[in-house]
């Protein structure tokens, strides 16, 4: 165990150096913490929008879902950031093209200052959940290497996050993200092999896996597939990190092609991760489902390529982590603070108002993530309340000329509560997840109120012309 506690810990200490690093050659101003400059790469900002969406989420909520329910069932449920994605190449460019920090600040250039404010209030509850799962996840790397227990663990990498966020911004975020897809890459093409041929081979493992594991839906309703598959896809769809590395990008053309390249590496990630973790299901039948991978990496293949494995995973946890910490800060400080400041802030000021906001966000985030059992549990409730009260007012304000301030407001309002009624008041009937109850409503608000509204949404429209989202 010595060495995979090594392992891990100089990976941790080399993340801390490159956040310094950035910190002091990199960071001069809020435009360099919060979009790197807007000078980002091809191959950066593909390798951070595929670090981003693979987290916790998928290394330890994905791997959870397909450990309990088998390879095909998750096939389905993980083919919501396909479809996402996909969407998202149609208006990457025009992202870019905005030069917003936040999509509260897209909303508010057609429908007013009151969305933004309501829209930044629920991009907060549901991506400081998002940081909470990361913390969470990261745990059960340092439990399953040290022996740590899971309330410690969460902590070291609660404390971990805030430095690297606070330190470097989206510079050292971008590069560490480059950095650990391509580790998690190899690890997985590496490792697959030793964790097939431990389990048996494709044969073996098929003889061996539970016979609900191998059904299409893995013993799941139709509604309850639903429910996994359509937090992912309108997570994707709307999420404003993705937003902001087309933000960070050094131009239009590079924003759109860095969705393809995403599109690519995720289809690599999400079968990796899906052989990796069935192999699980055979390998170690009695583990907890959310350490499937994290278990496979230290007992399943030899020991460079675990190490390996881990590395990569807990880049991936941390820089998520950061990725979301860093964009809610966003959000607090220019929907905010900024945007009702009698004078205009200093750089400098703004600067450190920052990274105080991301303290203040980090310790909140732990703290959100006592009150949930498991990483599954607080991921499909933290995408529902983004994708149900935040991704139709996105998609509406890009590509809907009909939608209006009041049916936008309506939306977001009602797809937020509707989340937090389901999940904390009703306490998820029927097993299902709240985005099958939150999201009709969000899209029937948005809907209904607009077509009605339309008078008052008139001028709003001619608005949009000047922004070229039409």
């Amino acid at each position: 165990m010595s060495i995979y506690l090594v392992a891990v810990v100089v990976y941790l200490i080399l993340m801390a150096l490159l956040g310094v690093y950035f910190a002091k050659s990199s960071i001069k101003n809020s435009d360099d913490f919060m979009v790197a400059g807007r000078s980002l790469p091809l191959w950066i900002v593909i390798g951070t929008l595929l670090a981003t969406f693979v987290g916790s989420g998928t290394v330890v909520g994905g791997a959870s879902f397909i450990y309990q329910y088998g390879p095909f069932a998750a096939i389905f449920n993980l083919s919501g950031g396909f479809v996402g994605a996909f969407i998202l190449y149609l208006i990457a460019s025009k992202v870019r093209q905005s030069e917003m920090y936040t999509v509260p600040q897209l909303l508010e250039k057609r429908f007013g200052t009151a969305t933004r404010v309501i829209a930044s209030i629920f991009i907060l509850l549901a991506y400081v959940g998002i940081t909470a799962y990361q913390f969470t996840g990261g745990a059960y790397v340092l439990q399953l290497t040290t022996g740590m227990p899971l309330e410690v663990g969460a902590i070291v990498m609660c404390a971990l996050v805030i430095f690297l966020t606070m330190s470097g911004g989206l510079f050292s975020v971008a590069y560490s993200d480059a950095l650990g897809a391509v580790l998690i890459l190899i690890g997985f093409i590496i490792g697959i092999p030793f964790a097939l041929n431990a389990a048996g081979g494709f044969s073996g493992l098929a003889e061996a896996l539970p016979a609900m594991t191998k059904t299409w839906n893995g013993g799941l309703s139709i509604p309850q597939l639903l429910g996994f598959f359509l937090p992912l896809f309108l997570l994707v769809l709307g999420d404003q990190n993705m937003y902001q590395r087309f933000a960070a990008a050094k131009d239009e053309l590079t924003a759109k092609r860095s969705v393809l390249g995403f599109i690519a590496g995720n289809a690599l990630v999400v079968g990796l991760v899906i052989m990796m973790a069935t192999t699980a299901i055979v390998l170690f039948p009695t583990i907890s489902p959310d350490a499937a991978i994290l278990t496979v990496a230290i007992e399943g293949v030899p020991v460079a390529i675990g190490v390996l494995i881990l590395c990569a995973s807990v880049a991936f946890l941390i820089t998520t982590a950061t990725s979301y910490l860093l964009s809610a800060s966003g959000n607090i400080v220019y929907d905010l603070v900024q945007r009702f400041s009698k004078k205009e802030l200093p750089e400098q000021k703004l600067l450190w108002l920052n990274r105080g906001t991301v303290l203040g966000l980090g310790v909140f985030a732990y703290v959100l993530g006592q009150f949930f059992p498991s990483v599954l549990a607080i991921q499909m409730y933290s995408y529902t309340m983004y994708g149900a009260a935040i991704t139709p007012a996105i998609i509406a304000t890009l590509l809907w000329k009909k939608a209006t301030t009041a049916g936008i407001m309506s939306s977001i309002i009602v797809g937020g509560s509707a989340t937090m009624f389901w999940e904390l008041v009703l306490n998820r009937p029927f097993d299902w997840n709240s985005v099958l109850f939150a999201l009709p409503l969000s899209v029937i608000t948005l809907v209904v109120v607009s077509l009605a509204t339309q008078k008052k949404g008139a001028s709003l429209t001619l608005g949009n012309k000047n922004l070229n989202l039409e």
